[in-house]
């Protein structure tokens, strides 16, 4: 386990106590961990399942649909 010292700024203290009693944390050191790990999840990139790469793939080698503008989209389902 990692031990650093910190400052905190007094919004940011209180920020900490609030989740602290939100989730029934016993101490402010549970609080940040909570906060890091809640913020790491929604920053860190997921890995791709091996299963998605190769969908992606062979969706990228398929020849692409012309759909053409606003005027042809009308025509091909008669809407004008």
């Amino acid at each position: 386990m990692v031990q650093a010292t910190i400052d905190l700024g007094e919004h940011e203290n209180r920020i900490l106590n609030i989740v602290k009693g939100k989730f029934g944390l016993s101490n402010k050191s549970d609080a940040i961990n909570m906060v890091i790990n809640e913020y790491g999840d929604n920053l860190m990139e997921p890995e791709l399942r091996p299963e998605y790469v190769e969908k992606a793939r062979e969706i990228m080698k398929q020849k692409p649909v012309k759909v053409g503008g606003i005027g042809d989209f009308d025509k091909r389902y008669g809407l004008e």
